[in-house]
């Protein structure tokens, strides 16, 4: 959830280039975790945390077919070659889906036991990598369902990517390592970095990106070789994307920031100014003129990839479901990266993740009308302020495994003072 400073075109270009509608893309009940376009960039399909996946035709701005095969939220989406287009779920499925019957999947395959959190396809569309919480990546041939599954990473695997010759996956983790496998020998080369690695791309030109949980944006060569490392944002990137020449990336955090940075000098080009809340999933039109972000709030923004500007009146929705009342402390921004999956209200209700309203005192997994995992709502745990940050300093996989929560820590103790102090004055009766 590609992006660039393109060339000015000719006017032939401009003349028949798809004139894409401008304004927003509203029809999911929950934050949009990935985007994907097409090549003719006439559709765009997006997957929610509201289980459903979305087909829209981008020159109107309107949806086309809601997709529904996951038991869950749909994590990651593609646009596939001859008018497909694939998801994959938090319940570990993948679902490929052919024009023109869009009312239920041409394929069905059950792939990991753990949430999938990324998919790519290969050059020709007979393959689909797939990244997951299970600890693995894997690659699964449409023709006949086969799996060939990597166990590689410790922990949770955020992101996968064919090579452009599609004889090596690439893969991102939380263990902080990218790993360049080759699928023939399966020999791996694996680069350590200082922090987690929340996203994942690859460019046209097959240069590598990727995205740390410090806010740190890492290029490499299409070999693995390091070329910049830029301080992206104040908290963990979430998404990435390549425009299609290659030349620039867009980064993403749940604190509402999306930037733009030259891939060959690392500069930031532009910074767009949206509402400030999370934003999960970008992706660009073929031509590079417009960028796709899926924001916390359910709604799908367009933006002018060269100017920044949004494309549109710029409107949020209602203060109740985009977040808590900022009362403007510390610990009220820092929990906009918590917003997303979270309300704190009695009136908020359950999200993608439980209602944190009367939550100091309360047992985990027991928070009213929530579904839990058994293994996350087994756990001997009370929430109070100091559990709540213990939980941001290790890390949810760490303090409760079996969490659906994403993975991120708050480094700073400051941070997670200023957090749980926030809470305890948002949740509290009123």
């Amino acid at each position: 959830m590609r992006f660039g400073l393109t060339p000015l075109l000719v006017c032939a270009s401009l003349l028949t280039a798809p004139v894409l509608a401008q304004g927003e893309l509203r029809g999911h009940g929950g934050p949009v975790r990935a985007l994907a376009v097409n090549g003719d960039a006439q559709q765009a399909i997006s997957g929610s945390f509201d289980t459903s996946a979305i087909i829209w035709s981008l020159p109107r701005g309107s949806t086309l077919h809601v997709l529904r095969a996951h038991d869950s939220a749909v994590n990651a989406v593609l646009a596939l070659p001859q008018s497909g287009f694939a998801t994959g779920g938090e319940d570990g499925q993948i679902a490929v889906w052919q024009a023109p019957d869009f009312s239920k999947p041409q394929i069905k395959i059950k792939v990991h036991e753990g949430p999938i959190a990324a998919l790519a396809v290969s050059q020709n569309g007979s393959l689909i990598a797939s990244a997951s919480w299970d600890s693995s990546f894997a690659v699964t041939r449409l023709i006949d369902s086969t799996i060939q599954r990597f166990n590689l990473h410790q922990g949770n695997v955020n992101g996968v990517a064919f090579s452009r010759d599609d004889k090596s996956l690439i893969s991102i983790g939380y263990d902080a390592t990218l790993r360049i496998t080759e699928l023939a020998s399966g020999q791996t080369r694996t680069i350590t970095l200082h922090t987690p690695l929340n996203a994942l791309a690859i460019s046209p030109l097959g240069d590598l990106a990727a995205g740390g949980a410090d806010g740190s944006l890492f290029l490499f060569a299409p070999d693995g070789t390091p070329r910049h490392q830029i301080e992206a944002a104040e908290a963990p990137v979430l998404a990435l994307a390549f425009a299609a020449d290659g030349t620039t990336i867009a980064a993403a955090s749940p604190r509402g920031s999306v930037s733009l940075f030259d891939v060959a000098s690392g500069k930031r080009l532009v910074t767009l100014n949206g509402p400030g809340l999370p934003v999960w999933s970008l992706a660009f039109t073929p031509d590079g003129r417009q960028l796709l972000t899926g924001g916390g709030d359910a709604i799908i923004r367009r933006w002018d990839a060269r100017s920044g500007d949004h494309m549109g009146p710029l409107v949020p929705q209602s203060a109740a479901q985009v977040g808590p009342e900022s009362d403007g402390s510390q610990g009220a921004q820092v929990f906009k990266a918590c917003a997303a999956c979270h309300s704190l209200t009695e009136q908020g209700g359950n999200r993608a993740g439980p209602s944190l309203y009367g939550v100091l005192g309360r047992r985990i997994g027991r928070a009213p009308g929530y579904v839990y995992s058994p293994d996350f709502a087994s756990h001997d745990i009370v929430w109070t302020k100091e559990t709540i940050a213990r939980l941001f300093e290790l890390g949810p996989s760490v303090f409760t495994p079996g969490t659906k929560m994403p993975e991120q820590k708050l480094v700073s103790p400051q941070d997670r003072e200023a957090l749980v102090d926030f809470i305890e004055r948002a949740t509290q009766a009123r």
